[in-house]
């Protein structure tokens, strides 16, 4: 195939993600192949106790990317993107963006990391009888009426990040049902939100004072493969500020990074299942049927066309990991040693399989932020170590991977004494990078085989890209699932690896130190406050 006359002629597709800590664009072929991709670095913020972005770097951040790839189109191909077939965008599930009539953002974006929306979470949970997390877009509006917030009588209308991209680039009001899912719950018999508890909420917000149709207040929820709208000359010029794109691409449903991850790794159908390991990790596992019992460590969300999905979400993943690799780097540096990053992660995380089973006694806990599941509403990176404790940079290493995976743990015990069946476990995102160590050690967390494919590092920004290619390319009645594997990848599962009985031996001594330890997190959080 001829690139640069497909991307002349219009034809290519481009998935677009707002994750944590980069804005990631990718253009796919008709086969899903990426052809070009570009990117821009953010972080969120922590102000005044919220965790944050602000909107303006929303709107650079996505030029910025874009110009990025058409830079790489550029150089690869000497062609200009003047149309582009389909778009899709991604971003950070769950948070929360509330808006008047007008289209003014009403409070500052909060994010999935706050945890500052107990009693809500609480409170909802009794209500629907159903789990709703803190970082819920729910849980943060019904704890701003619990607060008696002064915005709360403006909002016309609230959305995730996602939701908010693809509103302001179409004009539509919609949402992929996967990252509907964690804004509100959903009836997967319908592929709604589950009217009952619309119902239930209109009647609790009633009881704070407040009269509201939740249903009216949220965007439309739709399914992949339905049409979500095309992008509007507004949304062209503010994607492609050189003013070379047209408008009119079509877009699908705007998705979270948990619903991309799932197309990503081919694992949309029953019983397949996918780990996403980044800033926060999670576990999204395809159920035969949504669970009777109420897990308050389990979130019930859906894959991209509405299936029940059980996830184990980590506000925690690997940032303190991170910044233990970048105080090495700092240290090869000051020694006149050169490595790149590549090198440096490479040797830092292989230097962790030499390590014991079960870290030689270390623990760490990686937490930046809150996690819910067991109870901290801030976090405090902590390492503890007894004097006898086999303190080398192995177990170190170890450790601080293990932990990573240590709330995923917890939960995936919960589906193991459910009897949740799971047939094949894929591994992505940048913990993956590094070849085999992340996907050993998650094996023995999970205590099953796990595979990586190829593209493990390409994201949520290639997931959506699929999506979207969904939307056009799909054949009559087809599947996501059936298009996935037959149009993307073939039966390809990747390369597998299988939990090493000391390794998971290891790890379950691991975790006993880590639930046993907890008290010392509380107790860092109580005398070390902001």
């Amino acid at each position: 195939m001829d690139i640069a006359k497909y991307i002349e002629d219009g034809k290519a597709t481009l998935g677009v993600e707002f994750g944590s800590t980069r804005i990631k664009g990718v253009l796919i072929d008709e086969k899903g192949t990426p052809i070009a991709s570009g990117s821009y670095e953010w972080e969120n913020r922590l102000e005044n106790g919220i965790w944050t972005y602000p909107l303006e770097e929303v709107w650079t951040g996505l030029a910025a990317c874009y110009a990025d790839l058409t830079k790489d189109v550029r150089e690869k191909y000497q062609v200009t993107i003047t149309q582009l077939k389909s778009i899709g965008v991604s971003a950070m599930m769950h948070g929360y963006l509330a808006f008047d009539q007008e289209g003014k953002l009403l409070a500052p974006f909060r994010t999935w990391r706050n945890t500052i929306t107990q009693e809500a979470s609480e409170k909802l949970t009794d209500i629907f009888h159903f789990h709703i997390p803190q970082r819920w877009s729910i849980a943060h509006f019904y704890q701003a009426m619990l607060n008696r917030e002064e915005h709360v009588s403006q909002v016309a209308f609230f959305t995730t990040l996602a939701g908010y991209v693809h509103w302001i680039l179409t004009g539509e009001k919609v949402l992929g049902i996967g990252d509907a899912s964690g804004m509100f719950p959903i009836d997967s018999t319908i592929n709604d939100y589950d009217q009952k508890m619309l119902d239930q909420f209109d009647a609790a917000a009633a009881a704070e004072g407040y009269t509201v149709n939740i249903r009216a207040l949220m965007p439309k929820c739709l399914v992949a493969g339905e049409d979500a709208g095309s992008l509007t000359e507004q949304g062209a010029a503010l994607l492609d500020q050189s003013g070379n794109l047209k408008a009119g691409a079509r877009f699908c449903p705007p998705e979270g990074d948990a619903g991309t991850g799932m197309a990503a790794t081919n694992s949309v159908g029953k019983r397949t299942g996918n780990v996403s390991a980044g800033t926060s990790i999670f576990s999204m596992i395809v159920l035969d049927e949504a669970m009777k019992e109420l897990h308050e460590e389990i979130d019930m969300v859906t894959t991209p066309d509405g299936a029940p999905v059980a996830m184990v979400h980590c506000n925690n993943g690997t940032s303190d990991l991170n910044a233990w690799v970048g105080l090495f780097g700092e240290f090869a540096k000051a020694a006149g040693i050169e490595m790149d990053t590549g090198k440096l992660f490479g040797t830092l995380y292989n230097e962790a399989l030499g390590g014991d089973p079960d870290c030689g006694g270390l623990l760490t806990y990686g937490f930046f932020s809150g996690e819910h599941n067991v109870g901290m509403e801030e976090g405090r990176p902590l390492v503890i170590r007894r004097p006898d404790d086999r303190f080398n940079l192995a177990n170190f290493m170890r450790s601080n991977l293990l932990t990573s995976f240590g709330i995923l743990g917890i939960g995936n015990e919960i589906l193991r004494k459910e009897h949740v069946r799971i047939d094949r476990i894929t591994g992505h995102g940048g913990l993956f990078k590094t070849p085999v160590v992340g996907q050993k050690l998650l094996a023995a967390c999970m205590n099953a085989p796990v595979a990586v494919m190829e593209t493990a590092g390409e994201g949520g920004a290639w997931g959506i890209a699929l999506l979207a290619a969904y939307l056009t390319d799909k054949a009559e009645g087809q599947s996501l699932a059936d298009y996935l594997e037959n149009n993307i990848f073939g039966g390809n599962t990747g390369t597998s690896i299988d939990p090493d009985p000391e390794d998971v031996k290891g790890f379950e001594a691991f975790m006993e130190r880590y639930k046993k330890c907890l008290p010392v997190e509380r107790a860092a959080i109580d005398s070390l406050k902001e």
